[in-house]
């Protein structure tokens, strides 16, 4: 069965040197190496002894190392290139401190570490060795040859490498310490300046410095008559919200004007009220200030919600004591009301104005008709020319039929052979009489035998008359019906205020909410701060890159 290699695993603590590497004797101490080369320390002053093979010794001066260290890692080489140094430094015989002091090690012996040719060479030896053992070859430590250890005049052993390293490697945690310990009371200093003092100002102001507002709230509905007339598509939104929704529109758009304060002003003194001296200085108004100042103040004190889906109204007014912010809000209600019903005034006005107008232009016309016939009627001296016409062609109608008698009646005479003449002479005069009475009758009918003219032409113009009186008198009727058809639309027209929630007078102070208004003033203070670092940051970032 074949077993695993293990690597074998090194732990350097603090304050103390590590032992010696298995396979090393005592004394000899391999320095600890990272891969990337992070760490590395630079080889203190004065001399190494040379390893066994050849190796030639590094240079004495600390100073000159230190500058082609530095050198070196601002060439930028990857941590595959400090790896493959580190082992042809291994190779030939050298101990280097870190990576890039195994670089160094072999530019001063005359060896390129990235020569193609060694990196080959190094490859083909690992490989060698590892098909001579037929074993997984794994990283391990290697040997290095026991060095002299430097001392110091009395004889102690001066400090190594590693001591140096280790130093220096906790100079620099307490350094990055010291900069986190730094960075992290700046940002609490920012955070103190930035968000806690303003949110402490923030708080004393609403718990001691505020005074108290009382807030009336109400809520009413814009409605209309409804209407007599039914069906059409009108009719289906009728009485909702949407039919109101202009209405309502424009009541909150005015309640919210420079015209409604100042006629609040003028009625119940709202300049004076917040001009008051216990007011504090942020809610005051100054006695002298101008009206966008009162405006402002205005918009603050008085908030008016409207919601479309419902078509209600919500009022609140606000007020330094509980008795001014509900007489305020029953004073907006009432201009609300007038506003409302004086949209459609104009417009029922005209409507009735037509309307009325009409009517009393048809019934002047059918007084005109009615005093035209009876001017006829009084200068012909004829109440009615048909009823006098029928009794005319009712007596020459009679005459008529008396004379067809006489005629008969004188045949009769003429045939008798030996006729009485005194009877013949009768009957022919009463003839010759009834002829002259029927043709009397009748041109008293065509020729102008009244005071007026004829009685066919009296009856021509008093029938022209009366005609012209109906038509006149049709026409009253439609006029009378558009301005009854007027008043009702009129009255459709008329919008009312319904209040659904009454303005009652509160028993304490709505405002200021302190802890509300704290809580919300550090989350806005804190999220300027938290835009504001961010922003600066990607900043930095983006210039430095």
């Amino acid at each position: 069965m074949t077993m695993k290699p293990k690597a074998k695993k090194f732990r350097i603590r603090r304050g103390e040197a590590p032992g010696p590497r298995a396979g090393q004797p005592a004394g000899h101490e391999q320095p600890p190496t990272r891969a990337d080369g992070a760490g590395d320390a630079p080889v203190p002053t004065g001399t190494q002894t040379a390893p066994a093979g050849g190796a030639a010794a590094r240079p004495a001066t600390t100073r000159t190392a230190d500058q082609e260290i530095d050198a070196i890692r601002r060439e930028g080489l990857t941590g595959r290139q400090l790896r493959m140094a580190r082992r042809v430094a291994q190779k030939h015989g050298l101990a280097p401190t870190s990576d890039y002091d195994a670089v160094r090690l072999l530019r001063h012996k005359g060896v390129d570490p990235f020569q193609r040719a060694n990196m080959l060479e190094l490859v083909r030896s690992e490989a060698a060795g590892a098909a001579g053992t037929g074993k997984v070859q794994l990283p391990r430590t290697v040997p290095q040859p026991r060095r002299g250890v430097p001392t110091t005049g009395d004889g102690a052993p001066a400090a190594g490498p590693r001591d140096s390293r280790m130093r220096e490697v906790r100079e620099i945690q307490m350094d990055i310490a010291r900069r986190r310990r730094r960075a992290f009371v700046l940002m609490m200093a920012r955070l103190a300046a930035f968000v806690l003092l303003p949110t402490v100002i923030a708080g004393y102001y609403y718990h001691a410095v505020a005074t108290p507002m009382y807030a009336t709230k109400s809520e009413f509905v814009i409605q209309q008559a409804d209407s007599q007339a039914g069906g059409g598509l009108g009719s289906l939104f009728q009485g909702t919200g949407l039919a109101m929704q202009q209405d309502s529109i424009a009541v909150q758009s005015y309640l919210q004007s420079r015209d409604a304060m100042l006629r609040l002003d003028d009625d119940l003194g709202f300049r004076a009220h917040f001009s008051q001296d216990f007011i504090d200085p942020i809610q005051k108004l100054p006695p002298d200030g101008s009206n966008e100042a009162a405006y402002k103040i205005y918009r603050k004190a008085v908030k008016i919600g409207y919601d479309p889906t419902e078509g209600i109204l919500k009022m609140e007014v606000q007020a330094a004591d509980p008795a001014t912010s509900a007489a305020f809000s029953e004073a907006l209600i009432s201009y609300a009301e007038a506003r409302i019903d004086g949209l459609t005034q104009r417009l029922r006005e005209d409507q009735m104005a037509g309307a009325r107008q009409s009517y009393e232009t048809a019934e002047a016309r059918v007084e005109e008709a009615q005093q035209r016939v009876l001017t006829l009627q009084e200068k012909l001296g004829v109440l009615d020319p048909v009823s006098e016409t029928s009794a005319l062609m009712g007596q020459i109608t009679t005459f008529e039929t008396q004379l067809r008698e006489k005629r008969l009646q004188l045949q009769q005479l003429l045939d008798n052979p030996s006729p009485s003449q005194a009877r013949v002479d009768g009957v022919e005069g009463d003839i010759r009489r009834l002829e002259d009475l029927v043709t009397d009758l009748r041109a008293s009918m065509t020729e102008s035998g009244t005071a007026g003219g004829s009685l066919a032409r009296v009856s021509a113009e008093l029938r022209i008359a009366e005609a012209d009186l109906a038509n006149r008198q049709l026409l009253l009727q439609q006029a009378l019906q558009q301005l009854e058809t007027a008043r009702i639309e009129a009255n459709r027209q008329v919008r009312y205020l319904s209040l659904g929630v009454s303005p009652v007078a509160p028993d304490e102070a709505t405002y200021p909410r302190a802890f509300e208004n704290t809580a919300l003033a550090f989350l806005i203070f804190g999220g300027i701060y938290l835009m504001i670092s961010l922003t600066v940051s990607i900043l930095r970032e983006q210039v430095s890159a």
